[in-house]
């Protein structure tokens, strides 16, 4: 996911859910050149950029820090933890931490989703285009999870139970795995394993509540954290700064 300094994203940034592919979320930019802090969410992007092209973002397990030019536009359909492998065909461990041409994994049908994006970009609708171009994204995607049989379902239940706030050791047993198989499973689905999904989608629920208003010591006990420094900790870890500067313009 895109975050600025507190979650926003210098520019012109949007997103919206789309019935396409369950889960998933499109969104759109127009970078105001000022860098930015991309938090990880175990999830991986199809992306399309002014200045690359169509590309992928792999489940990062740190912040990514990004800067385009300004004027750069970006469209990107931010595929829910589990459903990229079914997607690109490959394991998500091969992403990880990775921004890559789609041409590297698609080859020839790289050029075509380039063409189909930048063709809806251009048509004369009254808009600037990229709600019609991000529906490109999306039917791709689509595309190939009806080819690929859908997305694997224990993707879904491993992330969903971990969301929840659920141990390893109880998404283990529920799911049916020992821990060496689950691990090796969260790997090609979500890039990392599974202590680390449950890391980055715990920070991602404190970050919520934070954002709602809840102070942090008891964002801290809600969110499964054992006080409000190990919180800092983990956050700093993870989005390379603590959680009062990511938040600090959205309370301003």
């Amino acid at each position: 996911m895109i975050d600025g300094e507190g979650g926003r994203v210098e520019g012109v940034y949007r997103e919206w859910r789309t019935p396409g592919v369950p889960g998933a979320v499109l969104w759109s930019s127009v970078s105001g050149g000022s860098e930015t802090r991309v938090l990880p969410d175990g999830c991986v992007d199809l992306l399309w950029s002014s200045r690359s092209g169509p590309l992928v973002a792999g489940p990062d397990r740190t912040a990514h820090l990004s800067r385009s030019a300004p004027g750069d536009r970006w469209i990107g359909l931010r595929l829910p933890p589990g459903t990229g492998p079914a997607v690109f065909g490959v394991p998500a461990e091969e992403l990880r931490d990775r921004r890559v041409p789609l041409a590297d994994l698609w080859g020839r049908a790289a050029a075509e989703v380039a063409e189909r994006v930048e063709t809806a970009l251009s048509a004369p609708t009254g808009s600037d285009g990229t709600d019609a171009a991000a529906a490109v994204l999306t039917r791709v995607a689509r595309d190939r999870l009806r080819e690929a049989g859908g997305p694997d379902p224990l993707g879904a239940r491993i992330a969903g139970r971990l969301s929840a706030g659920a141990t390893v050791a109880a998404t283990a047993a529920e799911v049916g795995l020992g821990a060496r198989a689950l691990h090796r499973r969260s790997r090609t689905l979500f890039g990392y394993g599974p202590k680390t999904l449950a890391c980055i989608l715990r920070m991602r629920r404190a970050l919520d509540l934070a954002r709602s208003g809840a102070p942090l010591a008891e964002v801290a006990v809600r969110s499964g954290y054992a006080d409000q420094a190990h919180l800092t900790r983990e956050v700093r870890e993870l989005a390379g700064v603590p959680p009062t500067r990511l938040l600090t313009p959205a309370t301003a």
